[in-house]
Order: C-alpha cells, then sequence, then structure tokens
C-alpha cells in the first residue's frame, strides 16, 4: 500500500484521481487533500477516502470545513502555507494538480521529501522548469507527467538510451476551433471556446487547447522531461485524440501510445508506475473508430505555437512570462473584457515588453510571474476598450 497526497482534489485531476484511489482501497492510503474552496466536495471525498488531513487554500473557508468534518478524526487546516506543508509530509506519491502558479510552492515542498510526485499541471515545467529539474535531482524525487501526452511519450521513451531517439510527436486534438477560420475565431464566445469536442476539461485548459497554448505549453514541458533537440520534438493534429503521442527512432521504427480521451488512463500509469492498474475504461475499439486523420497545425491561425517554440529556444524567463501572461489573457476572455483572437496578442505585447534576467531559484520565477501579469493585465486595459467598443457596434 502507498500513501498518497492530492494537491487540487477537487479539480478535473484531482477527482479522476480520486475515482482511481477508490477502486483500489487495497493499494492507497490517502494522506492529505486540498482544495481552493470547495469545502462541500472537499470534505466528501476525505470522508470517503478516510484521509488524514483535508486543507482549504483559502483560509476563509476553514471553518465552513471544520463544520463538514466535524465528528470525524480528519484534520482540518486552511492557507497557503497549510497547503505547503500538507504537500511535505512525505507522501510516497503526490498529485501536483493545483492550476497556475499557485501550485509551484506546494509542487516544490513534494519534491523535497524525494518521492513520487506527478506532475499534472504545466507551470513547475514550464514557468521554472530549470528549478523543478534541479530541485528533483537534489532530492532525489522521481517526477511522473501525467498529460495524457508527456505520460504517452513516457510509456515510449526509452530513457536509458535517448540517442537512439530521432522524434518526439506530440499529437493535438486542435481544439473546437480547429476548422474555424481567423474570422470566425474573432467572434467565437467562451462558451464556445471551453466546448471541447474530445475532453472534459476545466474552462482555462479548455481555452488553451481552443488557441493551441496547449499544445505549445506541453512542447515546452516534452524539451524539459526528454533529452531531445527542440527541433526533434514536433506537433501534429490529430482529431480523434486516439494516438496521444509517438516517438520515433534512428532505426525507422514509430512507438504509439493508444488510448480513450479520458485522463484516468495516464494518471493510472502514473499511480501504478511502474506497475500497471486496473481502470473502468473499455477495451479501445479500433473497428469503431474507424479512421485516424492527422494534419499539420497552421500557424498563421494558431499563432500559440510560433509563440512558444519561440520562448523555449529563448530560454530564461521567457516561457515564465508567456504562461504568466496567458492565463491572465485567458481569464479576461472567459470575463468577456477581450475577444478571443487577443489572447495571442497580449502575450505577444507581454513577451516584448518584458525581457529580464533568467530566473535562478524559485523566489525568481514567482518575481518574474508577478511582473508578467501586471504587464499582460496593462495591455489588457488598453485593449478592453476596443474590444467593447467593437462588440456594441
Amino acid at each position: 500500500m502507498k500513501s498518497i497526497t492530492i494537491l487540487g482534489a477537487t479539480g478535473s485531476i484531482g477527482t479522476s484521481t480520486l475515482d482511481l484511489v477508490e477502486r483500489a482501497p487495497d493499494r492507497f492510503e490517502v494522506f492529505a487533500l486540498t482544495a481552493n474552496c470547495d469545502v462541500a466536495r472537499l470534505a466528501a471525498a476525505a470522508i470517503r477516502t478516510r484521509a488524514k488531513l483535508a486543507v482549504v487554500a483559502d483560509e476563509r473557508c476553514l471553518d465552513d470545513l471544520r463544520a463538514a468534518l466535524s465528528g470525524t478524526n480528519i484534520g482540518c487546516a486552511g492557507g497557503r502555507a497549510a497547503v505547503i506543508e500538507a504537500a511535505s509530509l512525505g507522501a510516497d506519491i503526490t498529485m501536483a494538480a493545483i492550476v497556475g502558479c499557485t501550485g509551484l510552492e506546494p509542487t516544490m515542498a513534494a519534491i523535497a521529501r524525494g518521492k513520487t510526485v506527478i506532475i499534472a499541471n504545466k507551470e513547475p515545467l514550464v514557468s521554472a522548469g530549470d528549478v523543478v529539474l534541479a530541485a528533483a535531482k537534489a532530492s532525489g524525487a522521481t517526477l511522473l507527467p501525467a498529460d495524457s501526452e508527456h505520460n504517452a511519450i513516457f510509456q515510449c521513451f526509452d530513457a536509458s538510451r535517448p540517442e537512439r531517439v530521432r522524434r518526439i510527436i506530440l499529437t493535438c486534438s486542435g481544439g473546437p476551433f480547429r476548422q474555424r477560420s481567423t474570422e470566425e475565431m474573432r467572434a467565437m464566445t467562451p462558451e464556445q471556446a471551453v466546448a471541447h469536442p474530445n475532453w472534459s476539461m476545466g474552462a482555462k485548459i479548455s481555452v488553451d487547447s481552443a488557441t493551441l497554448f496547449n499544445k505549445g505549453l506541453e512542447l515546452i514541458e516534452a524539451a524539459r522531461l526528454f533529452p531531445v533537440p527542440h527541433d526533434a520534438i514536433e506537433i501534429v493534429i490529430h482529431p480523434q485524440s486516439v494516438i496521444h503521442s509517438l516517438v520515433e527512432y534512428v532505426d525507422g521504427s514509430t512507438l504509439a501510445q493508444l488510448g480513450p480521451p479520458d485522463m484516468r488512463v495516464p494518471i493510472a500509469s502514473c499511480l501504478a508506475w511502474p506497475d500497471r492498474m486496473a481502470t473502468p475504461m473499455a477495451p479501445l475499439d479500433l473497428v469503431a473508430i474507424g479512421r485516424l486523420d492527422f494534419e499539420a497545425p497552421d500557424p498563421l491561425r494558431f499563432p500559440a505555437i510560433r509563440l512558444t517554440r519561440d520562448a523555449l529556444n529563448a530560454g530564461g524567463a521567457r516561457p515564465a512570462i508567456l504562461n504568466a501572461a496567458n492565463e491572465i489573457a485567458v481569464a479576461a476572455f472567459l470575463d468577456k473584457r477581450i475577444g478571443f483572437l487577443e489572447i495571442a496578442a497580449i502575450v505577444e505585447d507581454t513577451l516584448s515588453a518584458y525581457d529580464p534576467a533568467a530566473p535562478g531559484t524559485l523566489g525568481d520565477v514567482l518575481a518574474v510571474d508577478t511582473e508578467a501579469r501586471s504587464i499582460a493585465r496593462r495591455q489588457i486595459a488598453v485593449r478592453n476598450g476596443a474590444f467593447l467598443k467593437d462588440t456594441v457596434a
């Protein structure tokens, strides 16, 4: 039996992880569950799994959590420091699934314990990749990727002989606007952007899928995780989302990992690694699928690929700036303060306006992140008036 802590237990990744953990009670003991302020779901999950500790990041929700867990033996805590402390408990496995840079410090705290950390949020490897990898090397922690694409690569990649890998191919569904023109995308609403054709995900990552920033961020993650040249990592649109990624070797052999578009498959791969565990997924029916299509992403309609590759190649603080600006721009789009096409424009404007020295510590990363967000907010304020004027017209 392995102990597990789930950071972000009420989000889509957290609930998928809980589903698998609860299906295998003989394999997992739950140490801690954290959430921002979803007390009802957090308390219910803690009671079901007999967790030792439940933590809300928003300390204002702590009294409600205590009331919900009254009469149980489950500990309660609240606040950012409490989340970091929960991550430091030393569970055999920590699922790092807190969205945004607020998850950086808890993830680093888990890595410092030298156990297994499943990376399900993009910020550790995108914004703080060098810092995170150095910390993992120092502590001896094992980092496992839960993203379906990176997990697919992980399953196909010969880590003992990376020089034999010729190419990594990240697949991409293309999102809900894959066949839309630029003019059509200009009028797309948040409701349309979050309606992903294949995956059930949160609003932010769904918008990232629509812009293809999600795939660009995954490009940066893949470069951190797998020792191949940047130009050996390619992106191919695959609308069916059946092949999650491929690894091509120097002899011409290409290995692919296939599976249904359900995050429980890659999560189960991480939870059981290096073993396997059962999931409730039905067997893959290739006859019913019938066909697998592929196409190249359009860099003109989807500039996110260009922006993220440029940030990766430039290195230093550029990926952190890109990630922070994108988070702010997506939030503004979801609030209907900017249009869909302004997301990439704001990211590019922020990258043009800010170019600090490469961050060497987590504190440096967080400082870059804070400043990039401030600049992105100013860019949004400039564009907001024009967008609202066009909307009224």
